[in-house]
């Protein structure tokens, strides 16, 4: 069983270095083909097909695990979905081809291809729908943050932990209309409010990354989106607590077919992603955690993070392609 852990390792780590990265990169560029033309639809369609390819090209025996839907769904990367050569380890993938498909058609900044990958059986099998999140970064006493607690009450907990008034934290939000009393709630104790309008595994990153400004997620998001995020702050540090937003019986009997047997469960990362993972993200636009595709004439450039968790290493890969004619081929 030793032997079969440490291969596992060896080949995760080769997919770290150099596999993983290309799976990411191919989304981003084919989605950031079509920046600024208004079609969502078409630039997550182009970020899947070129995900799959890069996939299936992966030594690994693969199952997507948090996908978009089920395969009555597809062409999507679906749940259930089996990816790889089948030459190599077991592993649970999560995939976001195109997180933020409506910045991409506006040319916002902020969109990425993202994926996350761990041994098989270690993600949370979330089925594809909301999930109510709060996370900060590292370096706090567990306990900081409650996920059960008032927005209010989280706020100055925080600032007391961190050592600062709370008119020096800011809380980053997606602009919805649910989340308006947890802002005004925020507010109310004298911290800032940073709202995006879409892409919020870079939401709960942000929290990690001090350059950012950004101290805290709250709110309502996707459950894909919390579990992938939750792979980056396994792989960097922080505290996360999520709960599935269960609210018709329909959802609540695909949960229980997933195997949520308590569907109002309180999740933290190490419920979310119990052994070592990976996670990487390459930008489609320019945004405060990594830099857009950039198209020349000879090359094209794209800007990568890439994690480990059980070595806690972060890379980042800035990549010039400059074989055009695999990308346009694809």
């Amino acid at each position: 069983m030793a032997s079969i852990t440490v291969q596992s390792h060896l080949v995760l780590e080769r997919i770290l270095t150099i596999e993983i990265v290309r799976v990411t990169e191919r989304a981003a560029v084919s989605a950031a083909r079509l920046r600024g033309h208004g079609k969502d639809k078409a630039s997550d369609q182009a970020a899947v097909d070129a995900m799959r390819r890069e996939l299936n090209k992966l030594p690994i025996d693969g199952t997507v695990v948090i996908g978009e839907g089920e395969m009555d769904e597809a062409p999507m990367l679906f749940i259930g979905e089996q990816v790889g050569n089948k030459a190599g380890p077991k592993v649970d993938i999560a995939v976001d081809p195109l997180e933020g498909t409506v910045l991409c058609a506006k040319n916002m900044p902020g969109a990425i291809a993202t994926l996350a990958m761990a041994d098989a059986g270690t993600l949370l099998h979330a089925p594809d729908c909301y999930m109510d999140k709060i996370a900060i970064g590292p370096g706090y006493p567990k306990g900081t943050i409650d996920l059960d607690a008032p927005a209010e009450e989280n706020i100055l907990n925080l600032a007391k932990a961190k050592g600062v008034k709370p008119s020096e934290i800011t809380a980053i939000l997606l602009d919805r209309p649910r989340h308006a009393k947890t802002i005004e709630a925020i507010r109310s104790v004298g911290a800032a409010v940073s709202l995006i309008s879409d892409g919020d595994v870079a939401g709960v990153i942000h929290c990690a990354e001090p350059k950012t400004g950004i101290d805290i997620y709250l709110g309502i998001g996707g459950a894909p989106e919390g579990v992938l995020a939750a792979a980056a702050l396994r792989c960097i540090g922080g505290q996360m607590q999520c709960r599935l937003v269960i609210d018709n019986e329909a959802l609540r009997e695909r949960t229980l077919n997933m195997g949520i047997k308590d569907p109002k469960k309180k999740y933290e990362i190490e419920d979310m992603v119990r052994g070592d993972c990976l996670f990487a993200a390459t930008g489609v636009t320019t945004g405060a955690m990594l830099t857009g595709v950039k198209f020349g004439k000879d090359m094209i450039e794209t800007d990568t993070v890439v994690m480990r968790s059980v070595t806690g290493t972060v890379r980042r890969i800035v990549a010039e392609h400059r074989q055009l004619e695999k990308f346009h081929l694809d």
